[in-house]
C-alpha cells in the first residue's frame, strides 16, 4: 500500500470509530456503519454487536474495493472502557495501519497489539488489561483485495 493510501486509511480511522464519528445509515439489519470519503477514496467500517462483535473495514477507489480487514472481539471481564480502546486506536501506527500501537497505557489500563505481515496480507491480536487482568480481546486479519 503506498503512502497516500496509508495516510488516507489513518485519517479515516481517526475520523470514524476511534474519533467518535457519526454513524451512517445501517447497511444491514443491526449494523453500525461509519464512512469516510476523500475524493475517489472511500473507507467503510461496519460491525455487528457490542460486547461481542464482528466487523470489517474496507477501502475503495472509484467504487472498486482494493483492501479489507475483518475483526472479531469480545469483552472478557469487568471494567472495560470503550473510551480507552478508542484512545489506543487513535494512535494507529503508519507502519502497521491495522489497529492500535504495539503498546499504549493510561492509568490502570494497558492496550497491547501484536501483528504479523504487511498491508497486503496480515493478521493480529489485541488485548486490553485492567490492573494486569485481560478484560478485552480482538483478532483481526486482512489485506489486498483483487
Amino acid at each position: 500500500m503506498n503512502k497516500q493510501i496509508t495516510d488516507f486509511l489513518i485519517r479515516a480511522k481517526r475520523a470514524t470509530y476511534a474519533g467518535k464519528g457519526a454513524e451512517a445509515p445501517s447497511s444491514r439489519p443491526g449494523s453500525h456503519d461509519l464512512i469516510y470519503r476523500e475524493g475517489e477514496l472511500m473507507y467503510m467500517d461496519t460491525y455487528l454487536g457490542g460486547e461481542e462483535f464482528a466487523g470489517e473495514e474496507a477501502l475503495w477507489k472509484d467504487g472498486v474495493p482494493f483492501w479489507s480487514m475483518n475483526y472479531s472481539g469480545r469483552v472478557t471481564g469487568p471494567g472495560f472502557s470503550g473510551d480507552f480502546l478508542k484512545q489506543a486506536l487513535l494512535r494507529v501506527p503508519e507502519n502497521r495501519p491495522f489497529r492500535g500501537p504495539e503498546r499504549y497505557a493510561e492509568g490502570e489500563y494497558e492496550y497491547l497489539c501484536r501483528a504479523e505481515g504487511d498491508t497486503d496480507w496480515f493478521g493480529g491480536y489485541e488485548t486490553i488489561s485492567l490492573r494486569g487482568t485481560v478484560i478485552y480481546e480482538c483478532r483481526f486479519h486482512g489485506g489486498r483485495v483483487i
